[in-house]
């Protein structure tokens, strides 16, 4: 996180220190840092070379102006909905630039893909190709399509992420992929250009992903020897970041190590989709300690941002540095569990945490730039925070702080004589 770091005791972003964020803008609050998303950008691009593409997966973060700063690089994008589609156009993006994941595509989001000209929709099981077949009719155009198969392959992540083992929901099983393959070549409106594999999140190593593409490779193979000659491979995103002290992912090793595996297929561009490596570090969630509580048996600071604001320790006890944002180095940490104001007890950012801190200190989340206001829920009827982008010595409001007005947005009351 070389954007955002400490100077002379007070953590910075960029050149704007997180408690003048937070002075300014309330909280809780997502902050954002631009350059740090950009070096992390650069960082798979430098290995990764024309005609080979990269597209960002948008769950990961889809705030309009992160989508606009990648469009700015050239970048393409991963979808799971039409909303997020519509995201990515409104940003400046390109419907080509973008493929379209997702297992239950809705005939209205197949419709408005390929209305805008979709570069390529990931086919994730062969009920989904016969709709996608009567759409495409019914419009009087050919549907790019991607299968994704699932290579079953094992990726050493948590369960509810895994995505590429026969067990799970997403994707077309390697021994059943023949046949669909087969029908999608012979289908009036469907144009097959590729296939699509995607084995889940969070993965720290180079071997899972290297084990999947040769398989991928190898269908390639096949599908040739039954005369169905794709042009591109899809292998999914899925490149785990440092939320502990753990060896980091070597992005060069495996991209380096893909693009040789690739050699022999000359006719194959490869794509890939980055989200949580391009936003996690350059994100902080950062939350004001209302209260001290101080029993036998446990300390707990009470913060001011909830599970509704940050999901993922709740969801899957998902680890996330907490940090006070001002250093004090005369005093002594004390383990206290890091909780929220939703009315469960599930609602944690952090357990049995080592800080000092007091009633109206600052406290901050890092890694919190993926998969953290994505998630967010305004549950207990809470309002979702601000979000800001800092560049340099500068920061800009890139989503207002919702209102009790914008939550009830259109509800209705009983209309009664």
């Amino acid at each position: 996180m070389m954007h955002i770091d400490f100077y002379q005791q007070q953590l910075t972003m960029e050149r704007i220190s997180v408690a003048d964020l937070a002075k300014q803008y309330g909280t809780p609050l997502y902050a954002y840092s631009k350059n740090q998303i950009l070096a992390n950008w650069h960082r798979f691009q430098q290995y990764w070379p024309n005609p080979h593409r990269l597209c960002y997966a948008v769950k990961a973060n889809s705030n309009l102006a992160i989508l606009e700063l990648l469009v700015a690089q050239g970048a393409g994008f991963d979808i799971v909905s039409g909303g997020e589609l519509k995201r990515v156009l409104h940003a400046g993006g390109s419907a080509k630039s973008v493929v379209f994941s997702g297992v239950a595509k809705s005939t209205e989001e197949l419709t408005y893909a390929l209305e805008q000209g979709i570069g390529c929709i990931n086919v994730e099981s062969a009920a989904e190709l016969e709709r996608i077949q009567e759409v495409a009719k019914s419009l009087n155009v050919m549907a790019p399509v991607s299968l994704r198969v699932n290579p079953d392959v094992d990726a050493k992540t948590h369960p509810y992420i895994a995505t590429g083992m026969k067990a799970n929901k997403f994707g077309i099983a390697m021994d059943d992929a023949m046949p669909v393959f087969q029908r999608a070549h012979n289908l009036s409106h469907i144009s097959l250009i590729g296939a699509d594999c995607h084995i889940g999140s969070q993965i720290m190593s180079a071997g899972p992903f290297l084990d999947a593409a040769k398989r991928m490779f190898h269908l390639v193979d096949n599908l040739q020897q039954q005369g169905i000659e794709l042009t591109h491979l899809d292998l999914g995103g899925g490149f785990g970041v440092t939320y502990e002290d753990v060896e980091p992912l070597d992005i060069q090793q495996y991209l380096t190590g893909l693009l040789d595996l690739a050699k022999e297929y000359p006719h194959i561009t490869l794509l890939l989709e980055p989200g949580r490596a391009i936003v996690a570090d350059a994100g902080l969630l950062i939350t004001k300690v209302e209260y001290l509580k101080h029993s036998n048996d446990k300390s707990f600071a009470l913060v001011d941002a909830g599970m509704n604001d940050m999901l993922r320790p709740s969801l899957y006890q998902a680890w996330h540095e907490i940090i006070a944002v001002s250093k004090d180095n005369n005093s002594t940490d004390k383990l206290v569990d890091v909780v929220g104001p939703v009315c469960e007890t599930g609602c944690f950012l952090g357990h049995a945490r080592h800080l000092n801190v007091a009633q109206g200190d600052l406290l901050a989340i890092k890694y919190a730039g993926a998969y953290g206001f994505t998630m967010s829920s305004n549950y207990n009827t809470r309002a979702r925070p601000a979000e800001v982008l800092v560049d340099g010595n500068e920061s800009f409001v890139i989503r207002e702080r919702e209102t009790f007005d914008d939550l009830i947005r259109g509800e209705r009351l009983l209309q009664r004589d």
